[in-house]
């Protein structure tokens, strides 16, 4: 496994659900197109795993 993973906000949270919104927020994306990077480990591949149709994930 990489050490980091680039997570990009690629859809939008607005038609989301309150818990997918939240999600997003907990891993730093608040606007569309953000890209953030993050500790590879379980509890991330967990939130970016709930919302899998609104990211694109790369590792770094």
């Amino acid at each position: 496994m990489a050490n980091k993973l680039r997570i990009t906000l690629v859809k939008s949270t607005i038609g989301a659900i309150p818990k997918h919104r939240k999600t997003a927020e907990a891993l730093g994306l608040t606007k569309l197109h953000k890209t953030v990077e993050q500790k590879d480990n379980e509890a991330i591949r967990g939130m970016v795993n709930a919302i899998q149709h609104l990211v694109k994930v790369e590792e770094v």
